[in-house]
């Protein structure tokens, strides 16, 4: 029996990514970072600042995600992002840029716990890819 399920990863702009030879992924889940393999109960979470990590069998491949939401049923897997990039295709100044804007919305003081939960995951996922 097969181990592969797909995935399919949706932005507004396009259909990002779709793959069947999916064997795990790791997803940065409002409850935690959450392991998704085949047959994993049906499921329906939000995204937080994070790295979505997609294991294959020809390797691992990494991406960063701000928000979403994912669902995952009868072995196929369903991100909607409003905002992802691959990190082998981005650059040092594109990861400093969004550190800085991240640093700046941090600043501001009419933020209430939730936002500044985010913008807190945020800043620290971004520190780490540097």
């Amino acid at each position: 029996m097969s181990e592969e399920f797909k995935i399919e990863i949706v932005n507004p702009e396009k259909s990002f990514l779709s793959k069947e030879d999916v064997t795990e992924v790791i997803i940065p889940a409002f409850e935690g970072e959450m392991g998704i393999l085949r047959d994993h109960i049906p499921i329906i979470s939000f995204l937080k600042p994070g790295i979505l990590t997609i294991m294959t069998k020809s390797g691992e491949h990494k991406y960063y995600v701000e928000d979403g939401i994912i669902e995952f049923k009868s072995n196929n897997l369903s991100v909607l992002t409003s905002s992802i990039l691959d990190l082998k295709e981005i650059e040092n100044n594109k990861l400093q840029s969004l550190l800085k804007e991240a640093e700046e919305e941090a600043n501001k003081q009419e933020m209430n716990d939730q936002s500044r939960y985010l913008v807190d995951q945020k800043i620290e996922v971004l520190k780490s890819l540097n």
